[in-house]
């Protein structure tokens, strides 16, 4: 069984959730929400659009990657400043239930 947006929050380091679809991307935020998540001003999931690629935090937020951010998604790295960057392919994640 695979984790829960919850444990995945969890994880050390910085997760970022690649949304392939905008139907993946809807229920991402649909699960988010059922699990407590809120965006950073309190907003539930499903009141925004998804993007292609969420930022899901340890405090139970959710918010958009900005461009500095999608560059180092899309660069490889393996850190943002001294913290691990986690990718998770939600599709994948899905499959893995």
């Amino acid at each position: 069984m695979s984790k829960t947006i919850r444990e995945l929050s969890k994880t050390n380091g910085r997760v970022y959730v690649y949304l392939r679809t905008p139907e993946l991307g809807e229920r991402f935020l649909r699960q988010a929400e059922q699990e407590g998540f809120t965006f950073c001003d309190g907003a539930k999931p499903t009141a925004r659009p998804a993007a292609d690629v969420m930022a899901i935090n340890h405090d139970g937020t959710i918010n958009y990657v900005g461009t500095n951010g999608r560059i180092v998604y899309g660069s490889g790295a393996t850190h943002i400043g001294d913290k691990k960057l986690n990718r998770i392919d939600y599709e994948l994640h899905l499959q893995r239930e």
